[in-house]
Order: structure tokens, then C-alpha cells, then sequence
């Protein structure tokens, strides 16, 4: 199987050249993800508990779906394909932001944030995760209140920034 291909790019999401997954990953150097909250029509959220075999972040919770952009991939194809590949889902996403990479805290990734709706039943990836599951907003907040280590840390900063913007200030229903 070939390695994954990066486009490595600035602190303006700029790309400045192509490099293997893991030469990228190894070095800190700054490239692209999506993220996906994928929500039910309870506005309930689904998120879910990345496999033990991920080379980052093994058995911490995270966002819906999420993945690297691809070499040359922008960011909305890459949330498309993500949400098919990891949930087995297909349907319309919403773009809601790109967060900057900022070291640790994103994984040295610019982080495209996705929204989709469906009552569809996801059907994961065994490769990406180990198991789902679609929880209330505040019950997500009380789970990271409890035990913040237990989720990664973009899903944390992705997961305020929403609540601040949608959740408490209801300009959307969840």
C-alpha cells in the first residue's frame, strides 16, 4: 500500500510542497484535516472512540469523523469522503470554519469543521474506530468536565467553539 501524500503548507494554510504521511506527522510540519459533527435530528451529537490501532491519539474520543486532507484534496471533498469512509454516510455537509494549526493543540493541522444532519445509522470503519455513539450536547460537556484526557485535544477546542457559537446562543436548534 502507497504512503498517504500531505500537502505540507504555512501558517496561512498556503502549500509549500508535498511529503509522506510520515515524514509530515515525524517532523510537526503544518498540513490539512476536516472534521465532521454529525448530528441526529434530536441534536444529538455522535461521536466516537478512535480504534487502538491509530497511530495518534488510540481510544480517545473524538469528533463524528474526521481525516487528513490528501495532497492536492480541498477541504469540503475531504469532509465528503471522510464521512463516507469512517460512518459509511452520505449526505450534505454544512462548512462552519477552518480553525489554524496550532501546535499540539491541533495536531499541527489546519482544521476544516463540518456539520451534517441525518438519522441514517452510521457503520464504522473497524480501521478508524472502535466503537459510536450520539449523546446530548451538555452530556458531551459533562463527559470532558469529568475527564478531558479521555478526548482529543481538537475535538475539545472544536467542541467549545461550536457550544460557544450554537449551542448556548441558539441560533441553531443544536
Amino acid at each position: 500500500m502507497t504512503e498517504e501524500m500531505f500537502d505540507v503548507v504555512d501558517q496561512e494554510d498556503k502549500v509549500l510542497f508535498q511529503s509522506p504521511r510520515s515524514v509530515v506527522h515525524a517532523n510537526h510540519w503544518l498540513h490539512r484535516a476536516v472534521h465532521i459533527f454529525v448530528f441526529n435530528s434530536r441534536g444529538e451529537l455522535l461521536i466516537h472512540r478512535r480504534s487502538a490501532t491509530k497511530d495518534e491519539a488510540p481510544l480517545k474520543y473524538t469528533s463524528s469523523a474526521s481525516g487528513h486532507l490528501s495532497a492536492g484534496e480541498d477541504y469540503a471533498t475531504a469532509a465528503v469522503r471522510e464521512l463516507e469512509e469512517e460512518l459509511g454516510l452520505k449526505t450534505t455537509v454544512e462548512f462552519l470554519c477552518i480553525f489554524p494549526a496550532n501546535g499540539r493543540e491541533t495536531s499541527f493541522e489546519h482544521s476544516g469543521l463540518y456539520r451534517a444532519t441525518t438519522d441514517e445509522t452510521p457503520v464504522f470503519d473497524p480501521g478508524e474506530i472502535l466503537s459510536g455513539e450520539f449523546h446530548p450536547l451538555p452530556e458531551i460537556a459533562e463527559m470532558i468536565a469529568h475527564d478531558p484526557d479521555d478526548f482529543t485535544h481538537c475535538f475539545r477546542s472544536l467542541f467549545r467553539w461550536y457550544t460557544e457559537r450554537f449551542a448556548a446562543g441558539s441560533r441553531q436548534p443544536f
